[in-house]
């Protein structure tokens, strides 16, 4: 069993919260989300789609936290078939193995993806499990008595990019710098809405070369102290997540690179 001072341990539980590919510590809802969705007052729309083939995609981690700078590997698997669809994310650090693991899973309908069960697993925490109870059409948590209904469309933490990619695949023209595009996302304890703006487009580098992406952002809600989410999907490779940034107010950042991407 490795042995890790005190100076690590921080940060690297730290590189625990934040990774694993826009499913890692998002803010908590606010007060003002609360009180709407409690109502039932949270988006539904519906937009064309088309879902990404089936692939592994392997990233890079690296991050700076509490002014240590550390390094990591993530892996995506991504899969779609039969009206079904499946996400398993797991980010390691060299010290620690396995320091998060997230899931989804769930069918296809009218909307997109229509998650089923989201499950989050993080370093020296109890699992959780997001429930969308599809029959009663209610979204219920394990961590907490908050329960939200359901109206068509609604994702969770880790299905929501992979929904946004659908739709950017399906209408790419409308995929212009300043679009906007909102879902009603389910986390570990509650949900809200999730806002992505279309910035432009920009080249990254990749383990596979440099290639054009569209550069997409989530900004924290207004009355909210949370992470800035940076998304770089890249029409020439399906449309996938190239890079993912999770900026915070303090400086920290948590950042994935894609490696490679290996189709199923």
């Amino acid at each position: 069993m490795t042995i890790i001072s005190r100076r690590f341990a921080a940060p690297l539980l730290a590189l625990a919260l934040a990774s694993a590919a826009v499913g890692a510590a998002w803010p908590a809802l606010s007060a003002a989300a609360a009180e709407k969705s409690e109502h039932g007052e949270h988006p539904s729309f519906k937009h064309p789609y088309n879902l990404a083939p089936s692939a592994q995609l392997d990233y890079s981690v690296k991050t700076r936290q509490h002014g240590l700078s550390l390094g990591g590997e993530a892996t995506v698997n991504w899969s779609a078939a039969d009206g079904k669809y499946a996400i398993a994310m797991e980010s390691r650090a060299s010290l620690l193995g396995k320091v998060l693991e997230n899931r989804s899973e769930g069918v296809v309908d009218d909307y997109g993806l229509a998650p089923l069960t989201f499950y989050e697993k993080r370093f020296r925490k109890d699992p959780t499990t997001t429930s969308f109870k599809r029959d009663s059409k209610t979204i219920a948590f394990t961590e907490g008595d908050d329960s939200y209904p359901i109206k068509g469309g609604e994702q969770d933490r880790t299905s929501a990019p992979w929904q946004l990619l659908a739709q950017a695949r399906a209408t790419p023209e409308k995929f212009k710098p300043g679009s906007e595009w909102s879902y009603f996302v389910a986390g570990r304890r509650d949900a809200e809405e999730w806002r992505f703006k279309v910035v432009g487009t920009e080249t990254v580098h990749t383990g596979m070369g440099d290639v054009s992406a569209v550069h997409v952002v989530k900004a924290p809600p207004p009355d909210a102290q949370g992470q800035q989410v940076d998304l770089w999907l890249a029409p020439s490779l399906d449309w996938y997540p190239v890079k993912i940034r999770f900026n915070d107010a303090d400086g920290d950042y948590f950042e994935q690179q894609l490696e490679k991407i290996t189709k199923k």
